[in-house]
């Protein structure tokens, strides 16, 4: 899946509308479209091979808020599509599928329920995701509103046992600040994790994809970048190139 390192763009979204968040706070939302299928077009017409979903709405209620507009993107374009958010059920993780989802991100319920994160790896094998959203070496969980009492190690533990394809990793603390990237956690957190690492948080400059994408080999597979794209800093053609790709 990852045979090369990816530069993902994301798409959050609350009310049906595309925001991003600061530090995950949802009362911190910018708005920047009211069509995702539209920014997922220009996203696939850029060249991405993947685009993360994640339904701020539906992390928050706990089963997915955003299924229409999930629909919408998966008719609009032909990339893969890693969708998270309130999946804490095997309906919820069906319905989401059926929504057109390639690949599915399993965060909140693998540290809640995991029988159910070993459930979806078996039902759909390759085709689920962990995510790890890490706030002052604690696990957030729920849309970032409570944390777990697992440590990091215990959470990629528990994601090595399930098979996941890989275990997207979110600095809280940078996520939507374009603060920079931290890649020496990064590094330290793919060292620990014995999974393929996708990164997230941070993203200001084409030289934080470059210092990621130089730890391929350390296994970092890919970036996901999101208020960085909204805000012009640069262009997912630049990003990828940056990316050598």
């Amino acid at each position: 899946m990852f045979s090369r390192f990816t530069v993902i763009p994301a798409i959050d979204l609350k009310g049906g509308k595309v925001v991003r968040l600061l530090r995950g706070a949802m009362d911190q939302a910018t708005t920047y479209g009211e069509d995702p299928a539209a920014v997922a077009r220009e996203f696939a017409a850029a060249g991405a091979e993947q685009i993360h979903l994640v339904d701020l709405d539906g992390a928050i209620a706990g089963e997915p808020r955003n299924l229409a507009s999930i629909a919408s993107v998966r008719a609009a374009v032909r990339c893969r599509l890693d969708v998270g958010g309130g999946l804490r059920s095997p309906e919820a993780i069906r319905r989401v599928i059926a929504a057109g989802a390639d690949l599915i991100s399993i965060g909140s319920a693998a540290f809640l329920d995991p029988a159910l994160l070993e459930q979806a790896c078996a039902e759909f094998p390759g085709r689920v995701l962990g995510s790890l959203d890490a706030r002052d070496g604690r696990i957030a969980i729920k849309g970032w509103v409570e944390t777990s009492a697992l440590t990091i190690d215990e959470a990629f533990a528990r994601f090595r046992k399930a098979r996941v394809a890989a275990v997207a990793y979110t600095d809280v603390a940078r996520d939507g600040t374009e603060a920079g990237v931290n890649a020496d956690a990064y590094a330290e957190a793919a060292s620990i994790a014995g999974l393929p690492l996708i990164a997230s948080g941070g993203v200001a400059s084409l030289e934080d994809v470059r210092r990621l994408a130089r730890l391929y080999s350390c296994g970092i597979v890919g970036v996901i970048v999101g208020r960085a794209l909204y805000e012009r800093r640069f262009s997912l053609s630049e990003a990828i190139a940056a990316a050598g790709g």
